[in-house]
């Protein structure tokens, strides 16, 4: 008997490959139940994969995938099937496209394939190689700029390459039945492919009046079909087909490489696929933690609220008392909580789809228009809107709140969605306010603070819960102003921001005996600090420890350096920010173990610094 998982494709009849599909689904399925990982998206692009495999040659022809977190069939049908169980942890296979065998490109985030393909096409033409990029993109990802200024220029210079448009939730334009069906399959035979040159270069030759009816009658028969914006941009059109149909993808995809120019395939499929609970479209199993096959109930680690629900949860509390609330996130209405806002107040909150930069450009209108926007965008999604927050924003000062959800290091997305840089990249713009909660009660504190401030206002919070529950309290919040937590008599200092502020707690109880082994400061304010607090803390300390979720470089322990070189204190400072790296994929304890960022670690690194 075949092992289907590791024979050749093209060895393989139709029913084989069905039956190499359902193998797959059981082996997705399997692990990422115990793993966690992007399941729906996965599940519904088996066969479509399949199909890529079977057509082109992943080790020649660049295979394309947007956010790629569609992949895994592709990494097991690349060669990756023994490691497959590894997906997603420390050290073992990445959830996106990132290992150098079989993965053309790394991605992560959304509706950048096309741009990759039509920048691969130009290379293989000043190559002169026989090699063909294929791109697949789900129609979510159409959603954002980037894919047209891609698409206008492929238009224009018609370089040979296929594009899967994978339909999994709403439809471009509404599917026409038998008539659709019918259309599809006549655009992709290569009578009507020849057919339709024949006709232009007849055109050319026609009187003008014949041509000028011809040409309408060709523009009102494009109407009832679904391409017509892929064939304006210039594009031929294939679809929309069954993206389940592994024969007929098969065929189609044939028929379009053979074309030598760009084609635009359009596919339906189903979320979820072959897996009933995931099936259709239930944003929960879109990206899930381990689950039970047989129930597909969640198998919970905490029982703790995430910052992202209590934002959410108090934010709703708000906006029902404070009518110039308002709020946008960009295709994350449930991952930053704001789908209950979207629910309750649908015409104050809006999810604007993958479209970072038109959600804070929008909401810069709304703020000079008098009213309070609230931006809820993961921190590695902000970096797309990075020219909006500066020049639509800040630099006329309006007064726009930036709700950071996922900063810090968020575990088994890895590099590309790691929320390291936010801290970096803000501090550097005039006219913002940085600020971070370390609990409960210091969010909904620091969130009544952001309906009064002037200005652009960011604070940021971390993927998950936070470290500390109760331990200190949470006062109000003022302006700029640093909160000592625990006293000590040492010349020791822990100065700490957001998150940092338990992880500092956790070291300061690992390294106390019966009195305090440092003065435990809780910033707040990362910009602008708390210079009369700092100046005072100088006076009776001499070595600062820095503890802060974000990159080293242009992070907290810079600012305070900066701030020290001011005004010339004399004062030792050592931060345990991220080093100037990308952080790999796994889960947040091996990961910061890995960086030796974990209490143990960083007690052991404190007393070093100390005895020498």
């Amino acid at each position: 008997m075949k092992d289907l998982l590791k024979a050749n494709l093209k060895d393989l009849d139709v029913n084989e490959l069905q039956e190499l599909a359902e193998l797959l689904r059981q082996k997705i399925i399997s692990v990422v139940s115990k793993n966690g990982g992007h399941l729906s998206s996965n599940l519904g692009t088996i066969e479509l994969s399949i199909a890529m495999h079977y057509v082109f040659d992943y080790k020649k022809d660049p295979f394309i995938f947007d956010v790629s977190h569609q992949a895994y069939a592709h990494k097991i049908l690349s060669g990756r099937g023994d490691k497959f169980h590894s997906i997603r942890t420390f050290k073992g296979l990445s959830g996106y496209t990132k290992e150098s065998e079989g993965d053309y490109f790394i991605a992560g985030h959304s509706s950048t394939s096309i741009s990759l393909l039509v920048g691969a096409c130009k290379a293989i033409k000043l190559k002169n190689e026989d090699r063909q990029p294929i791109a697949l993109i789900g129609d979510g990802a159409m959603s954002a700029g980037m894919v047209y200024e891609a698409l206008n220029e492929l238009g224009d210079k018609k370089y040979p390459c296929v594009i899967i448009l994978n339909d999994n939730e709403m439809s471009i334009s509404k599917p026409i039945g038998a008539i659709s069906n019918y259309l599809s399959q006549a655009m992709s035979s290569e009578f009507y492919q020849k057919f339709k040159k024949r006709v232009e270069r007849m055109l050319d030759f026609f009187p003008q009046s014949a041509t000028y009816m011809a040409k309408r009658f060709e523009e009102s028969f494009k109407l009832i079909t679904p391409g017509l914006l892929f064939e304006e941009l210039g594009l031929e059109y294939i679809g929309p087909l069954n993206g389940h149909d592994i024969k007929e993808l098969i065929s189609t995809l044939k028929k379009a490489k053979a074309m030598k120019k760009p084609c635009i395939i359009h596919v339906q499929t189903i979320k979820g696929k072959g897996y009933e609970p995931a099936e259709g479209k239930h944003a929960s199993w879109h990206g899930v933690g381990a689950f039970d096959i047989n129930t597909g109930k969640a198998i919970k680690n905490s029982s703790k609220k995430s910052a992202t629900e209590l934002f959410s949860n108090y934010l709703l509390e708000l906006a029902s008392i404070d009518e110039k609330i308002v709020g946008v996130t960009a295709a994350m209405p449930s991952g930053t909580g704001l789908d209950k806002l979207i629910e309750k107040y649908p015409e104050r909150f809006w999810d604007v789809a993958i479209a970072e930069q038109h959600a804070v450009t929008s909401m810069a209108a709304m703020a000079k228009e008098g009213f309070k926007p609230f931006v809820a965008i993961y921190s590695t999604f902000l970096q797309r809107a990075y020219d909006q927050i500066i020049h639509d924003c800040a630099i006329m000062n309006l007064n726009v709140v930036f709700a950071i959800d996922r900063a810090g290091i968020v575990g088994e997305d890895g590099e590309t969605h790691q929320g390291a840089f936010d801290i970096s990249f803000l501090s550097a713009i005039p006219n913002i306010t940085l600020a971070a909660p370390r609990d409960e009660k210091m969010l909904k504190n620091i969130m009544s603070y952001s309906l009064t401030h002037k200005g652009v206002f960011a604070f940021r919070y971390p993927r998950g819960s936070f470290l500390l529950d109760d331990e200190f309290k949470a006062g109000e919040v003022k302006f700029a102003r640093a909160e000592l937590l625990e006293h000590s008599n040492s010349k020791i200092a822990f100065l700490a921001y957001g998150q940092g502020v338990g992880k500092a707690k956790k070291v300061q109880d690992e390294l106390s005996g019966e009195e305090k082994f440092a003065n435990l400061v809780d910033l707040i304010f990362a910009k602008p600090l708390d210079e009369d607090f700092l100046k005072n803390l100088a006076q009776r300390t001499k070595l600062w420890f820095v503890f802060s979720d974000s990159a080293k470089i242009g992070g907290i322990g810079s600012l305070l350096a900066n701030f020290l070189q001011k005004y010339d204190l004399d004062i030792k400072l050592a931060s345990f920010e991220y080093e100037d790296s990308f952080i790999a994929h796994g889960s947040l304890a091996d990961v910061e173990k890995d960086l030796e960022l974990d209490t143990l670690s960083l007690s052991k690194k404190i007393m070093q610094i100390i005895s020498k």
